[in-house]
């Protein structure tokens, strides 16, 4: 009975040190940046098109943009500001993989390229790869073995 009674007031005691989060603020943060990203993907899309270049070319020519705009912002210390006030509206998947690289790479530099960079830029982006990759490739081999139409390799 008395562990109850102790998981009573320290229940009672978290939730008075714990600040009350701002959740609709949050969510509307989170909406206008993350929308503010894909528009600005979408404004680099539109005028690669305008310059008339071919649609795939111009798909990867935006994500390319967004990656070192996200790199760059992440390198002078902005992106992490961005983060802090928008939550998951500055995780768009792409710039939000990008800042996943680029913060561990930065924060180890000191230790070296070998040890300090290369070592640990995917500690935190490493675990996604690994799982996606893996996954992509089960799902392709059931495709393979369920697949009805008869496959010809070269």
């Amino acid at each position: 009975m008395e562990h109850m009674n102790t998981n009573k007031e320290y229940q009672s005691y978290v939730d008075k040190k714990t600040p009350n989060s701002p959740i609709l603020k949050n969510c509307f943060n989170a909406f206008w940046v993350g929308g503010l990203i894909c528009t600005l993907g979408q404004i680099i899309y539109d005028y690669f098109i305008y310059r008339n270049f071919p649609k795939d070319l111009t798909g990867t020519i935006v994500s390319i943009c967004l990656i070192f705009l996200s790199a760059f912002l992440t390198a002078i210390n902005v992106f992490n500001r961005i983060g802090k006030f928008a939550g998951g509206g500055s995780l768009v998947p792409i710039t939000g993989f990008a800042n996943s690289v680029i913060s561990p790479a930065m924060e180890y530099k000191s230790e070296g390229f070998v040890m300090g960079v290369g070592a640990k830029m995917f500690t935190v982006a490493g675990p996604v790869l690994v799982y996606g990759i893996s996954s992509s490739v089960i799902v392709g081999l059931v495709y393979l073995l369920f697949n009805t139409q008869t496959i010809t390799l070269i």
